[in-house]
């Protein structure tokens, strides 16, 4: 019968209307539906397409710990989801209905939903009791109303009790009365005078039927005894009495006091006050009466948000045998006051939000409610003002918690935020509730290096595959999106890739040579560093790493001037008039390294005479320290070393010999203007063209052998040249008072020596050479440094 009785329910409301008031949609079902009915279609009042749902990210939120409903993604229909009690989810308020929220993302969008649960007629009404039990005396007048028990049907409005019916009889009607609450109440009207001898007892059927449809009904037998006796009845002073009293009065606070009359004597006088069946165990919780002086007063905690006003029904009974009574009622009004504080109700969408997220991004939804009156119950939210969120009030008593700005999880990783609602009281009562919205990393920071460069000191002949360096970057970011990788940028040194020279560990940022390197071919380089982060998209840097190759003293000098072979040169022939100081040779000595490890220092080793030449210790200037002796050899023989300033110091030796030719010329011209005097020519004439033409000869033979000795050593040294690789031969330029260190090879063409003539071949039949200046490779001068030649 229930399930007939549904169905013709469904059938008559089933029909859901969705209305936006104030952005909020309303729909209407009946309690008791099955699961699966129909509730309405979402999709079409939002103007929402279908595929939008799911790709909103569309969501349904209940405050409901049970989900009654729930919308079906494929066609936007919002059905029941479990089957609602109507009188379980809303007692016998009114007025029922079901607060949901759609949540809508993309833009972010909160629709308030409800749905106003009908009622149906699922309940019988039903008595406390079978039985009830009325005395009445016989003198009683007709028209005279004995209240009766009322029924009781958790249905409401029109399924609930509407009337009520006795059983026909000729002494007793029935009167229905509505009380200020909506719901009946039946009283028994005498209509004919009892007469107790013709009939001392009734058994009458009352029955309760509600106005449901179908209808339904109970019964209850009333079993009135007929009295004799007592003709008066109890009178009150007021039909009604009404008081107002504040909801938070204390404990014994009298309400008021009401008061009876009999006009019989005696016992029949004796008054006893009381609630009639009427008033409930709660009102009889709240409110006590006196029996004898008739005071009511508070004896429970009174609640203006539970009830605003109480209908007390009183009677006093007579103390006589037929306990004949008088009935009213009391009517207490509660005054509301600022009890309450307001209540917060926050619904996380999302515990977490992306550091990403755009301004207005929903975070949470927040319901306040306060059960005060007027403006007790007007509450107000706010949040602190220094984070980044904002509350947004679309409907009243309802927020949304949004984005406000830019979120960096580098800076603050989890905000603790802290909600407050306060009403309109005097003073305020006020509420907070905290709670914690964490956020997420996204990659948007790139690797830093610790500095933009590094200048990485190598000294050459270094290890291959050793560590030469170690670069660092750090990366904000968390997890994946900061996990960085080293690696080389494809920069070209000397025609090869970088990676022919160093190679970098991915994971710590070792930098390894490959190779052993040489300063005099490379002096430095630079590496191009990138560290990049394991993040979607990837974000890197770079750094500069210049790598300066140290140099290390492992070049010996090298004797360029004058040329040399096995160690060995033969110089020019010194004439035999030089004085103290005067310039025979300037040895020329190269080093390929640089710094002090090129710093060349000269130094006579040995000597044939020590005493007749002296060595230039910086300059390498080998310079006569006397005069020629007629007792000094024709052959003087040098042994010099060249040493370098480096630790440690590496040297070359070399052996000069210098051929000494008399020089007669003088001589042999005195002789011949005295012999032209004397007109004399001997023996000695012939002696001197003899020593003359000898010495000519040899000179000339001297000759040849060094033209020979050089074309020899041109050959050598340029095809020493062609297999060097080095093209920084001469990268230092010497100060003014140093001499000239070569740090590169001789060149491949032949030397050139600048010569005057001698002041001797004035006064010969030969032609004497000497150096206008110490003597230096001609062509390496001019291209260098035109101030050497002059």
């Amino acid at each position: 019968m229930a399930n007939a009785l549904m169905s013709g329910a469904s059938f008559i409301f089933l029909l859901c209307v969705s209305d936006l008031v104030s952005e909020q949609i309303r729909y209407s079902i009946p309690e008791e539906l099955e699961h699966g009915a129909f509730v309405g279609n979402i999709a079409e009042d939002l103007r929402l397409n279908v595929w939008e749902l799911s790709s909103r990210n569309f969501r349904l939120i209940s405050d409901h710990i049970k989900q009654y409903m729930e919308v079906n993604l494929e066609n936007g229909i919002l059905f029941v989801n479990e089957r609602i009690d109507r009188e379980q989810l809303c007692g016998q308020s009114s007025t029922c209905s079901l607060s949901l929220q759609i949540a809508l993302d993309n833009p972010s969008e909160i629709h308030p939903v409800a749905v106003k649960i009908l009622d149906v007629n699922d309940n019988s009404p039903s008595f406390t009791k079978s039985e009830f039990y009325l005395p009445i005396s016989e003198i009683i007048a007709p028209v005279a109303r004995f209240p009766l028990e009322s029924a009781l049907d958790p249905d409401v409005g029109t399924n609930t009790i509407s009337s009520y019916q006795i059983s026909p009889n000729e002494y007793f009607g029935i009167n229905v009365q509505t009380r200020r609450d909506g719901s009946k109440s039946a009283e028994l009207l005498l209509e004919k005078s009892l007469d107790r001898e013709q009939q001392s007892t009734f058994n009458l059927v009352l029955t309760a039927i509600d106005g449901g449809i179908p209808q339904r009904s109970c019964i209850a037998r009333i079993i009135i005894t007929v009295l004799d006796a007592n003709d008066n009845a109890p009178l009150f002073d007021h039909e009604v009495y009404r008081a107002n009293i504040v909801e938070n009065v204390a404990k014994g606070t009298l309400v008021t006091r009401i008061n009876a009359a009999d006009l019989d004597e005696g016992t029949n006088a004796e008054l006893t006050y009381s609630f009639t069946n009427h008033v409930s165990k709660r009102m009889r919780e709240l409110f006590k009466l006196d029996p004898v002086t008739g005071e009511i007063r508070v004896q429970g905690v009174l609640d203006f948000e539970a009830s605003k006003v109480y209908e007390l029904d009183v009677q006093a009974v007579e103390n006589a045998l037929d306990r004949r009574a008088g009935h009213t009622k009391v009517m207490v009004d509660i005054i509301d006051t600022n009890d309450n504080a307001p209540e917060l109700d926050v619904t996380l969408v999302s515990s977490a939000v992306r550091e990403d997220a755009r301004p207005g991004t929903v975070i949470a939804l927040i319901s306040v409610t306060d059960p005060d009156s007027g403006e007790y119950g007007h509450v107000q939210c706010q949040i602190p003002g220094n984070i980044p969120f904002k509350l947004e009030n679309p409907l009243r008593n309802n927020y949304k918690l949004v984005t406000d700005g830019i979120l960096d999880r580098e800076m603050a990783p989890v905000y603790n935020i802290s909600i407050s609602a306060w009403d309109g009281g005097s003073p305020p009562f006020s509420t907070d509730k905290a709670f914690s919205v964490s956020v997420t990393d996204v990659n948007d920071n790139a690797p830093r290096f610790t500095q933009p460069s590094y200048n990485v000191y190598l000294m050459e002949n270094n290890t291959p595959s050793a560590s030469i360096f170690a670069v660092a970057a750090l990366d904000a970011d968390l997890a994946q999106n900061g996990k960085i990788t080293y690696s080389l940028l494809g920069n070209k040194m000397r025609e090869l890739s970088t990676s022919a020279y160093v190679m970098i560990n991915s994971k710590n940022g070792n930098i390894y040579a490959l190779r052993s390197f040489d300063y005099e071919q490379l002096k430095h380089f630079q590496i191009n560093v990138q560290a990049q982060d394991g993040g979607s998209p990837p974000l890197s840097s770079t750094a500069i790493v210049n790598v300066i190759i140290l140099d290390q003293n492992d070049n010996a000098p090298v004797i360029v001037s004058p040329s040399t072979w096995n160690s060995t040169a033969s110089v020019a022939i010194v004439p035999q008039s030089m004085h103290p100081g005067y310039l025979l040779i300037k040895i020329i000595a190269t080093d390929a390294d640089s710094g002090q490890n090129a710093r060349l220092s000269y130094q006579l080793l040995e000597a044939t005479d020590p005493s007749l030449f002296t060595v230039g210790f910086l300059s390498g200037e080998i310079k006569a320290t006397r005069h020629l002796l007629d007792k000094d050899i024709m052959t003087e023989r040098l042994v010099l070393c060249v040493k370098d300033n480096g630790q440690p110091t590496l040297s070359s030796t070399t052996t000069i010999s210098f051929t000494i030719l008399s020089n007669v010329t003088e001589k042999t011209y005195e002789r011949t203007e005295t012999s032209r005097q004397s007109e004399y020519f001997g023996d000695l004439n012939r002696y001197l063209i003899i020593i003359l033409g000898s010495t000519t000869f040899l000179f000339l033979g001297i000759i040849i052998f060094l033209v020979v000795l050089k074309l020899k050593q041109d050959s050598t040294i340029a095809e020493n040249d062609r297999r060097r690789n080095s093209t920084d031969a001469f990268n230092r330029r010497p100060g003014p008072n140093e001499p000239l260190n070569y740090t590169g090879p001789a060149q491949t063409q032949g030397y050139r020596y600048t010569m005057c003539l001698s002041p001797e071949s004035s006064k010969s039949d030969f032609l004497f050479l000497k150096p206008c200046h110490p003597t230096l490779p001609f062509n390496d001068l001019a291209g260098r440094d035109t101030n050497a030649t002059k």
